[in-house]
């Protein structure tokens, strides 16, 4: 070849990689996000692939039990991040499903509140990086109840709530109330206290007008339950819609729940997944994560950014003298939650 063909052909090279930069590299390089319904806003993929040049394939999931299983039946599923709540993080880290993280690769890692970062599921923050989180307790309408009247889980078990309370349609939530109204955890194990607990819940269900965990901001807006159980962030979106929703932490104890990210052990794409998680840490990312779906943020650096009214609101962001009294959720094993669920089964059907 001449020098006029090589010097074309070179030209014609670095032609090709000024307009295509990263090169056939860039189309190998993906990331495959398994994640919650609604809770990573479209917009904020889209940019992560415009800024990083890794393209997203992103799927969703109702519940964790749905994520769990894909992940148990087929060992390289391909995903590279999921979103174990709570306590799946501590089951799929003690059955080795999950990935040690190498916080050097997460240098937003110091965003994080550091309420979030050493939790009862996992303690030394090996396996999870907290994302969005809740803690369930007592919506009211004041235009018919006086929030000052309930305090405790306790109180619903009054008989002027008669056909008026709405309960997550959740096994463990539902469970919980009543476990912490007998002075019992949250997590307990011991089959006479879930027992007593059931016997509790069944005196509870002339009380009772629906269960759900999908439609809990619009029946409390349309007032079709006007007092009961609730995450503070669906209740905080009713509030903005009527004014007459309050939230109560109750005296008794409540549940903190945390959405994290995690990368499966066999994770395709380790260092995409590591880009992804630590982009989604950033403070000006999770600040408008937090924003567009008015759940609270595990990023403290992404709080201080919010608006003052969502901030500084107290039912949104609770002080530290309220948070001490909850109790984050842990796996309770096979056998444990399968007495739960016969409970829980029992428990409809005498509805």
């Amino acid at each position: 070849m001449n020098l006029f063909a090589r010097t074309g052909t070179l030209f014609l090279i670095l032609s090709t990689l000024m307009l295509f930069p990263a090169g056939a590299d860039a189309a190998r390089k993906v990331v495959n996000v398994y994640a919650w319904t609604g809770e990573v806003p479209d917009f904020v993929v889209r940019l992560f692939e415009k800024q990083t040049g890794i393209k997203v394939n992103f799927s969703t999931y109702e519940n964790n039990e749905i994520m769990y299983a894909k992940l148990r039946a087929n060992k390289n599923a391909g995903y590279d991040v999921v979103m174990p709540s709570s306590y799946f993080v501590d089951r799929m880290s003690r059955l080795g499903m999950l990935q040690k993280l190498d916080k050097t690769k997460l240098p937003n890692w110091n965003n994080l509140n550091p309420n979030f970062t050493h939790p009862a599921y996992d303690p030394k923050a090996e396996y999870s990086v907290p994302f969005i989180w809740g803690i369930t307790g007592i919506f009211v309408n004041n235009s018919y109840f006086n929030p000052e009247s309930i305090r405790k889980w306790a109180d619903l078990w009054d008989e002027r709530f008669y056909n008026k309370l709405m309960l997550l349609d959740d096994t463990r939530e539902v469970f919980s109330m009543a476990l912490l109204t007998l002075g019992y955890s949250a997590n307990d194990r011991d089959p006479e206290h879930i027992k007593a607990a059931y016997l509790k819940l069944k005196e509870l269900m002339n009380n009772v007008k629906v269960f759900s965990t999908d439609t809990v901001v619009s029946i409390i807006i349309d007032e079709d339950a006007t007092v009961g159980m609730a995450w503070n962030g669906d209740a905080f979106k009713a509030s903005r819609e009527n004014k007459h929703v309050n939230f109560i932490f109750p005296e008794d104890g409540f549940v903190i729940w945390v959405d994290n990210f995690s990368i499966p052990v066999n994770a395709p794409h380790k260092e995409e997944a590591y880009e992804f998680i630590n982009f989604i840490m950033r403070a000006d990312i999770a600040k408008e994560i937090a924003l567009a779906t008015s759940f609270p943020t595990a990023n403290l650096a992404a709080q201080k950014l919010l608006p003052p009214e969502i901030r500084d609101n107290p039912a949104v962001y609770p002080p530290k003298e309220v948070l001490r009294r909850g109790q984050f959720q842990t796996d309770l094993g096979d056998d444990t939650l399968a007495l739960y669920e016969k409970y829980w089964e029992e428990l409809k059907m005498s509805g």
